[in-house]
């Protein structure tokens, strides 16, 4: 059997390799002056890539020995991280609904498509893409630091 500090090392070394991806994502989308069908398949393929890093050790590794570990730092670390996936929840609504009315007007096609002038609501979702996606990184590099303090105290806490 594997030691836990080993598997608990390597969902850190996991999640920690998920940063770039997730920022590099983000940069696609903010350096491209237009948002075309392939911008945003490049976009989605680092950001899918960011999310299955960080999702897989959390789903099969912390969240069945949260219980075991109650803590204020553990308590701490969860919140952050369940209020990082709830705002990527957020950010998802809106991520939807852009998605649905740029498909439905061939904004991904014709790029002189005005995206504010597709929908009404265009600006409120672009919004709460926005509010949800950097609500997500804030809680995220959050989670990530008392995600590191825990994984040094409890499984390298004596090697310093």
């Amino acid at each position: 059997m594997v030691d836990e500090s080993v598997i608990a090392a390597l969902a850190g070394l996991s999640v920690t390799a998920s940063f770039p991806f997730l920022l590099y994502g983000a940069w696609i989308m903010i350096d491209a002056e237009t948002v075309s069908w392939n911008v945003l398949m490049r976009h989605l393929r680092y950001i899918v890539v960011g999310l299955v890093l960080t999702t897989t050790p959390i789903v099969t590794w912390m969240i069945p020995r949260v219980l075991e570990q109650v803590s204020g730092m553990a308590i701490l670390h969860a919140f952050f991280g369940v209020q990082a996936y709830a705002l990527l929840a957020f950010a998802l609504t809106g991520i939807v609904r852009i998605f649905q009315a740029k498909r439905n007007a061939d904004a991904y096609e014709d790029l002189d498509v005005d995206i504010d002038e597709i929908h009404e609501d265009m600006g409120h979702w672009r919004k709460r893409l926005r509010a949800g996606v950097a609500g997500f990184m804030i809680l995220w590099l959050c989670a990530w630091v008392t995600g590191l303090y825990r994984l040094f105290t409890l499984h390298f806490g004596s090697l310093f």
